[in-house]
């Protein structure tokens, strides 16, 4: 099948916001690729290795590739795409770089796509979680639990700094029995794995009916769907839920805004793990969930990202 792959040049921090406005769009993905997290794929930390580096990456240095395959009689759409994406900038603009934002379209063969992709995908190793893509036969070993993700409806995967962080974290804070509340779900990476680690129940969220889509999909898939929930809400506006670990693995704008909430879905003695934050934007979230009566107790950063665990005060 023909897709017409646009291509759209950004930065690390507003990646997540232009392949949220591309997954608008697409029936045949999105793929980011950032130079940073290739690097470190290739260097073999956290027990991966990754081989595979898009040649148009290196050409260009340190921008980020944010791709969609969409369907060729869509290509009129291209303009109101990327009228989408300016208007982000715009909302964010002095706190997120988006880089040059040049677009570039070509015309691939949309299976050739992603049977490279598959090729090039290896199990990835966070603690006692494995992420295995669902095409690939792995013998679950002693201790551990074994994720599995669909190719077709992946927003998250684990190779990126700000979901190993999360998922790392959580195997620190998790009790038995907890419920858990994950909120911007994606793929649902972080509530299957949880459920999968002994969460009694877990409630995913996410804005984005695609993403609703793909975590119910993958939590059936792990036969963990009796303890996960997923409803298409905005954490903000729904004020039955509540967690004893609550997950945000969202840009630190979006958590700023997400502190009240999560103050007010966290039973007591509950823990909040946040993740996607620029080591410049700490501070700011971190003043902001002080105020809504939350305090860090622990930060982690790998790369150019950071993660924060709090508890009430």
């Amino acid at each position: 099948m023909k897709y017409l792959e646009l291509t759209v040049h950004t930065t690390s921090e507003a990646s997540e916001v232009v392949a949220d406005v591309l997954w608008n769009y697409t029936e045949g993905g999105v793929a980011v690729s950032d130079l940073a997290d290739v690097v470190a794929l290739q260097s073999g930390k956290n027990g991966v290795f990754w081989d595979y580096l898009d040649e148009s990456l290196q050409q260009r240095g340190g921008d980020v590739l944010v791709k969609a395959f969409l369907l060729p009689e869509r290509a009129g759409e291209i303009p109101q795409i990327m009228r989408e994406i300016y208007a982000c900038r715009e909302r964010a603009a002095g706190e997120l770089d988006f880089g040059t934002l040049e677009e570039t379209k070509r015309e691939i063969d949309g299976d050739d796509w992603i049977d490279v992709w598959k090729k090039h995908f290896r199990p990835i190793h966070l603690g006692r979680i494995v992420v295995v893509p669902e095409w690939i036969a792995y013998e679950k070993k002693a201790g551990e639990e074994v994720v599995l993700l669909d190719s077709n409806m992946a927003f998250g995967t684990g190779e990126h700094e700000t979901t190993a962080m999360c998922v790392e974290l959580m195997q620190q804070y998790l009790r038995a029995g907890d419920v858990v509340l994950d909120v911007g779900c994606g793929s649902g990476i972080l509530g299957i794995a949880a459920a999968k680690l002994g969460a009694k129940k877990c409630y995913l969220t996410d804005i984005d009916p695609v993403a609703v889509a793909s975590s119910r999909h993958n939590a059936i898939k792990n036969g963990v769907a009796d303890r996960i929930a997923v409803e298409e809400s905005n954490l903000v506006d729904d004020t039955k839920m509540c967690a004893d670990l609550i997950l945000a693995n969202i840009t630190a704008e979006i958590l700023v805004g997400l502190a009240p909430a999560a103050y007010a879905h966290l039973n007591a003695g509950g823990k909040v793990i946040l993740s996607g934050i620029l080591p410049d934007r700490m501070e700011k979230v971190k003043a902001a969930f002080a105020r809504a009566g939350l305090a860090p107790i622990r930060e982690e950063r790998r790369g150019e990202w950071c993660a924060l665990v709090l508890e009430g005060k």
